[in-house]
C-alpha cells in the first residue's frame, strides 16, 4: 500500500485496479467474492464512479488494507474535483478584452487562476488600459505587481546568464 501522500487527488478505483492487476486478479471474481455486482466494480476501477464506505470497508479486508485508506483517498479525489470545479468559474469581465489579444486561444476555456502569470504578463505587455484596468481590477494591484516583479528578475537572472 503507498503512502496517501502520493496518492491525493487520483481515483481511489484506479489504485484498486493496479493492486487487482499486481495480483493478478480478475475484476468479475473479485467482485463475487467481495458480494458485489462485477458491472459495479468495473464503473469504479475506471473512475466513473465512488466508492460508497461499505464497498470501499469490504475491498480494504479482502485486499488487506488498513480500514478507511479508500475512503481517505475518496475524499482527496472530491477535494481536488470541487477546487478544479471552483477555480473554473472564476473568471473576470470577459467582454472588456479583444479577441486579437487571447488569438491563440479560446478565452472562454481559460482558467483564470491556474494560468494567472502567463494572463498578466500577456494582458499587462500587449493590452489596452481597458483590459489592463480589468486584470487590475479581477487580480488585484498587489498580485499583478508580484507577477511583473518576478518576470523581471526572470529577465534580469537570464541576461546575467547570457554575459557570462
Amino acid at each position: 500500500m503507498e503512502s496517501i501522500q502520493y496518492l491525493k487527488g487520483i481515483h481511489p478505483g484506479i489504485v484498486v485496479e493496479r493492486e487487482l492487476k499486481k495480483r493478478n486478479m480478475q475484476k468479475g471474481p473479485f467482485a463475487l467474492s467481495i458480494q458485489e455486482y462485477p458491472q459495479t466494480i468495473s464503473a469504479i476501477t475506471k473512475g466513473k464512479r465512488s466508492i460508497p464506505t461499505g464497498l470501499a470497508l469490504r475491498i480494504e479486508k479482502a485486499l488487506g488494507w488498513e480500514e478507511g485508506y479508500l475512503m481517505v483517498l475518496q475524499v482527496y479525489y472530491e477535494i481536488k474535483a470541487e477546487k478544479k470545479k471552483q477555480t473554473e468559474s472564476i473568471k473576470p469581465d470577459l467582454k472588456k478584452f479583444s479577441k486579437v489579444l487571447f488569438w491563440d486561444t479560446d478565452i472562454s476555456k481559460v482558467n483564470w487562476v491556474l494560468q494567472k502569470k502567463s494572463i498578466i504578463n500577456r494582458v499587462m505587455e500587449r493590452g489596452s488600459l481597458s483590459e489592463k484596468n480589468e486584470i487590475l481590477r479581477f487580480y488585484g494591484k498587489g498580485e499583478v505587481e508580484k507577477v511583473l516583479k518576478t518576470k523581471t528578475s526572470d529577465n534580469d537572472e537570464n541576461a546575467l546568464l547570457a554575459d557570462s
